[in-house]
């Protein structure tokens, strides 16, 4: 069973081409803003709120740790500073290299060939084509009945379209979808029943950590 990280790279990966339909910026920033959500719909992991021993807005190790070695990591990493960490802090130390990682455990599935070349025969590059579409699917299908139909998404589908709606790239998974619509189906969403109040907190802190990952990026590169 793939983590929602490893279907979020699927989503958000060209089935032929194999590259990234969203910028460098964004595709590592949201994977780790997945792992993080992971940990919470889990209940490794919180958010925390005001009059707590910790300040607001940190990250609590709440349970055992998890087995699966990408959350793991995660994990460890919050729980070296435990309850001081902010969401887009351990975003921005996981999102390092996990594009390969992710990519590597799917190619390892044979959900995806991981193909190396070289950009003007020099420059190294990594491509990810889909060897096997039954996943995605499954998922872009979700999220088509979910933002489209109406449908009431279970809890991974919920969890990815909160994701993919934090770095607006809803109508780049659904093509041709009515973008304004489609953001205010996905807010309804991220905010609905689907998860307890800790794991909604979450998913709150998370995408506005995320979002707030992406832009740090592009203003220091054009202030440059």
């Amino acid at each position: 069973m793939t983590v929602i990280a490893e279907d979020l790279f699927l989503l958000l990966v060209d089935d032929v081409t194999g590259k990234p339909i969203v910028d460098s910026t964004k595709f590592p920033r949201v994977l780790a803003g997945a792992v993080i959500l992971e940990l919470a719909v889990e209940d490794c992991i919180r958010v925390t709120s005001k009059d707590e021993s910790f300040k607001v807005g940190r990250l609590e190790v709440t349970g055992p740790a998890p087995s699966d070695p990408l959350l793991a990591r995660a994990y460890a990493l919050i729980g070296e500073r435990n309850g001081r960490l902010k969401p887009q802090r351990v975003i921005e130390k996981l999102q390092r290299n996990l594009i390969k990682e992710v990519g590597s455990r799917l190619a390892q599935q044979g959900l995806v060939l991981e193909r190396h070349d070289k950009v003007l025969g020099l420059f190294p590059t990594v491509s990810w084509p889909a060897s096997e579409l039954a996943r995605k699917n499954w998922a872009r299908q979700g999220i088509g009945s979910a933002i489209v139909d109406g449908t009431t998404p279970g809890t991974e589908i919920s969890a990815l379209i909160s994701l993919v709606s934090a770095i607006d790239a809803i109508p780049k998974v659904l093509p041709g979808v009515d973008r304004k619509a489609a953001k205010k189906r996905a807010k309804e969403i991220a905010e609905g029943d689907w998860a307890s109040s800790a794991v909604r907190k979450a998913v709150e802190d998370v995408n506005v950590a995320v979002m707030a990952a992406v832009m740090v990026p592009i203003i220091v590169s054009s202030g440059s």
